[in-house]
């Protein structure tokens, strides 16, 4: 959410008509799926095809089967979890510790998504920090001590450009590239970490956000989300991975001819009110139909206008949970709604929108 920080089972007739319209939708490059029918998706579950053998997974991880998140037991999966910030603007992160972790799981939160800044972590940049990759491998061991999974997101990047003040940038650029090759190669040793590629893409073609290039708003080399995921798997990580979509990742509805080849692929979408493309009668085509075929995420979602209230994050879920689709909730943050932020303090107060999400987290069995 940086631009929040800155300033901060069943096959029915309709079913079928809606997989014809995505099918006869990819027969058109220009054209955005918008199926007729968002009733709830059943996942396709982890039983495989005759003679078909599981992707290779990262050791205690997970891996992908049609629609469906599976443990290395074979068992269907879904992350519910929390964002948390800092480590993007602060090499040291803020208020991190053991207990923050513990809280978080007390939540019965099972994954927490930690944001991250290339250019602390890259030794050629300026901005780097020594300590940054040690202070990651000890959110990490915190976090998975309490039972949670981790998510490592690309938060802020550099337009490959060192001179560039790090921040949000419209894609990532060919630091990235040798980011994820560092950090997959740290971490392919442990399945209960996942990659998320790129955060919130925004203003680039479709073509450009798959295969890099350059256009739109990105005038510098941009490195697409093939190239990242080629990057991880390069390095020998089975790790999942994480692609967001592009209009600050709402928008997915691309990928239907825009897809990353690949193998353990999960697709995030950021559905938060703050425009009108994102308002739920636009989430079938934008990202609902997605969940039919493929895992979907929604790494960000909150109430981005300040009014306080936690009736969109009750709909996210809601919507969510009928599609099967993991989330992560922005964010685990002492601070106001304008944030937003699911803590009052950071001495147990809970906001509006905290109370919704350690309600909903409670509720499910995972």
């Amino acid at each position: 959410m940086t631009r929040m920080i800155s300033n901060t089972a069943r096959w029915s007739s309709s079913l079928l008509a809606s997989l014809i319209a995505v099918a006869l939708a990819a027969c058109d490059p220009g054209s955005a799926p918008e199926p007729s029918d968002d009733a709830g998706v059943p996942l396709a579950g982890c039983v495989l095809a005759d003679g078909a053998s599981a992707p290779p997974s990262a050791p205690g991880g997970y891996y992908v089967n049609g629609n469906t998140i599976c443990t290395a037991g074979g068992q269907p999966h879904l992350f519910h979890g929390v964002d948390r910030p800092s480590l993007e603007w602060d090499a040291n992160g803020n208020q991190l510790s053991a207990a923050d972790f513990k809280a978080m799981a007390s939540w019965r939160a099972n994954v927490v998504r930690v944001a991250l800044n290339q250019d602390f972590w890259l030794s050629d940049s300026p901005s780097y920090s020594a300590k940054y990759a040690g202070t990651i491998d000890t959110a990490i061991q915190w976090a998975e001590a309490a039972g949670l999974d981790v998510i490592l997101d690309l938060h802020w990047s550099d337009r490959g450009d060192f001179s560039v003040k790090p921040g949000q940038q419209p894609m990532a650029d060919s630091h990235s590239i040798e980011f994820w090759k560092q950090v997959a190669a740290r971490y392919k040793g442990d399945g209960r970490v996942l990659f998320e590629l790129y955060n919130e893409p925004h203003d680039v073609p479709p073509g450009v956000w798959l295969s890099g290039g350059s256009g739109g708003q990105a005038n510098y080399a941009v490195a697409g989300m093939q190239q990242l995921h080629d990057a991880v798997r390069g390095v020998g990580a089975n790790n999942l991975v994480i692609v967001g979509g592009l209009n600050w990742a709402f928008d997915l509805s691309h990928v239907t001819n825009f897809a990353v080849k690949g193998q353990n692929i999960l697709y995030a979408t950021h559905p938060y009110n703050n425009a009108a493309e994102r308002q739920p009668g636009k989430w079938s085509g934008s990202f609902g139909y997605l969940t039919k075929t493929v895992p979907v995420i929604i790494t960000e979602f909150g109430d981005a206008t300040g009014s306080c209230s936690a009736d969109w994050s009750k709909e996210v879920i809601a919507y969510a949970d009928s599609h099967q689709a993991s989330w992560t909730a922005w964010a685990w943050w002492a601070g106001d709604c304008k944030f937003p932020a699911l803590l009052t303090d950071w001495n147990g107060g809970i906001s509006k929108e905290g109370e919704v999400v350690k309600a909903a987290l409670l509720g499910y069995d995972d």
